[in-house]
């Protein structure tokens, strides 16, 4: 490694904190479902703390693909001979209340590989195999926990269901996807007012990712973040949807709201996001309509991170690509076994961090290594 290298590295890992705090903030469990996603302990610096990680099996994985005969389509799905192993952590921080939730679903839905990016030519007998795709939320409630909690358990389910109903005319897949999680959006937002779920000024932020073995879908309202660590490079998969935003601004006063400036840009001056799930009472300038993107997988996709603005409010994207990549990279370079897999190492860090820097809120994150079944070459 050359010495510039060696410099960024000492850099960046200069935010990381000691060790034993990095390993006391979490529990450990090779599997996660809904009922027991969240598994508690404590830990002297950040109280009522949660977190968990896991591994999806390469087996599991769709095998690789004969190259197909159309060029204009990949032949192979880049995740299709690696696992994917995970982690997470969410903790209340200095707040007297924990609104934030998670959610985990390893294989949730199973589709073709056409319905989930084309990765293989269409009349091919491979196109029709089926892949196992993977869900991963984190819910930020306001207000209370009540909408968060309930995303948690239902948005996943919602979204398989309405893939089931979602029907567009000459189908291509993103329009599927984009009708699919803007229904399941909407209709969550509808559940949590025809069930009574909470009082109609709690809300959540909801940001979503489905994560099959070629794309990377991801839908988001609100402020929670989700970024894509690729080589160098740190990706965002959303922009904040913030009031002050040039187009949520225009959409709001367009329908005779207003945005005012208390301690930051806030609609009416109490919601400092400008789309939720849930906050009826502030409709209809908050709305639960995501912004869904696509991103093709690539070999050299490191990791994605999902968060709550707890980690957000302190720490750029930039400043947490980095210290993910450092950590990730310095952690499968180790010839020390460990019982903690990299991901699940990397989130209690980055909280550790995040809780250093002073952030004042609930904090929750989790990590997906892209790389965890790799083969790398040995060290000489």
């Amino acid at each position: 490694m050359e010495a510039s290298e060696n410099e960024r590295l000492e850099q960046s890992e200069s935010f990381l904190p000691d060790s034993d705090l990095v390993s006391s903030s979490s529990g450990f469990s090779s599997t996660i479902s809904v009922d027991d996603s969240r598994i508690s302990s404590t830990s002297d610096d950040i109280s009522t703390t949660s977190g968990s990680s896991g591994e999806i099996p390469a087996a599991e994985m769709p095998r690789i693909l004969e190259p197909g005969t159309s060029v204009s389509l990949r032949t192979r799905c880049v995740g299709s001979n690696n696992g994917v192993n995970w982690g997470f952590n969410s903790v209340i921080g200095r707040r007297k209340e924990m609104e934030d939730a998670v959610a985990i679903l390893p294989g949730f839905m199973s589709r073709t590989c056409d319905h989930v990016g084309g990765c293989t030519a269409p009349g091919l007998s491979n196109s029709a195999d089926p892949s196992p795709v993977h869900f991963f939320g984190v819910y930020d409630g306001h207000g209370g926990s009540q909408v968060a909690n309930f995303c948690a358990e239902r948005m996943h389910k919602v979204i398989a269901e309405e893939w089931d109903r979602e029907t567009v005319n000459g189908f291509e897949w993103k329009r599927k996807w984009e009708a699919t999680l803007s229904s399941a959006f909407e209709r969550t937002d509808n559940e949590v007012t025809t069930g009574e779920v909470a009082p109609d000024m709690v809300g959540s932020t909801a940001v979503v990712v489905v994560l099959s073995s070629c794309q990377i879908i991801t839908s988001n309202c609100g402020d929670s973040r989700a970024i894509l660590c690729r080589g160098t490079q740190t990706i965002p998969l959303t922009v904040d949807q913030k009031p002050d935003r040039h187009d949520e601004l225009m959409r709001i006063e367009g329908e005779g709201g207003r945005v005012i400036n208390w301690n930051g840009a806030r609609v009416l001056g109490v919601l400092a996001m400008s789309r939720a799930i849930g906050d009826r009472y502030l409709r209809p300038w908050i709305i639960p309509v995501p912004e869904v993107t696509f991103t093709t997988r690539s070999d050299e996709d490191e990791c994605l991170i999902l968060a709550s603005d707890g980690l957000w409010d302190v720490m750029t994207n930039e400043e947490v690509g980095e210290v993910a990549r450092r950590l990730l990279r310095r952690l499968r370079r180790s010839s020390v076994s460990n019982e903690i897999p990299p991901a699940q190492s990397v989130a209690e860090s980055l909280t550790e961090i995040a809780y250093s820097k002073n952030s004042d809120d609930n904090i929750s994150i989790i990590v997906v290594d892209l790389k965890s079944k790799r083969r790398r070459l040995p060290r000489r």
